[in-house]
């Protein structure tokens, strides 16, 4: 047992979030996304093993919605779990913004948020009063922000996944594909469908480094 599990400073909701999203268990995920999760954390390893940095960029098609909430949830679960010498990024094969509704899902889960303002808002976010400020904005997958080798790519959706059957500077490429919920923007439905979008997603990036030998 890992006895750095658990031991990072967290805001108080989303430790309380986190917490019950580790004692429902993993069983929900299904076991080819395990194996896909289960590569990533292999990744992270050898990284660690090579006293490389474990740089993981998620990448959705507009990144506004699924590759950010996959990037804090990742950073997430790497200090929850304390492993260390990880670092996670986010980018589209187009740039927009980090939607509102998005960035509200996260908030509702406990993550803290600054909102500059401005047509694609580089918001800042930190998982706890001690963590490093995450600067997340809107920005192609290949942004000076990102790194340019040497990462894993991990595809969000499944266009991205198709527009990008390769992804330069990537030493590994794995698609884990999320439904994406602007298909409820508007309706009664929402809200809804951005929690349990974040939670899916934070259930698969925390089983992701309970794998990780630390």
């Amino acid at each position: 047992m890992n006895p750095n599990v658990g031991q990072v400073h967290l805001h108080p909701k989303l430790r309380a979030y986190v917490e019950q999203v580790v004692e429902a268990g993993f069983d929900s995920i299904p076991e080819e996304r395990k194996k896909r999760l289960r590569r990533l954390a292999r990744f992270v390893e050898e990284k660690r093993a090579a006293a490389e940095s474990a740089d993981l960029t998620y990448i959705c098609t507009h990144n506004s919605r699924r590759s950010h909430m996959s990037q804090l949830w990742g950073a997430t679960a790497a200090a929850w779990y304390g492993i260390d010498g990880v670092k996670t990024f986010s980018g589209g094969t187009e740039a927009t913004a980090f939607n509102p509704r998005a960035v509200a899902a996260l908030e509702r889960a406990g993550f803290e948020i600054e909102n500059p303002g401005g047509e694609n808002p580089h918001y800042r976010v930190t998982y706890g009063p001690d963590a490093p400020v995450m600067e997340c904005f809107s920005k192609k997958y290949d942004h000076s922000f990102n790194p340019a080798k040497g990462f894993a790519a991990v595809m969000t959706c499944s266009r991205a996944d198709e527009s990008c059957p390769v992804v330069m500077g990537a030493d590994l490429r794995v698609g884990i594909p999320y439904d994406d919920p602007k298909a409820a923007d508007g309706t009664p439905e929402e809200s809804a469908r951005y929690d349990e979008r974040c939670k899916q997603i934070a259930t698969e990036m925390l089983y992701l480094f309970s794998r990780v030998e630390a």
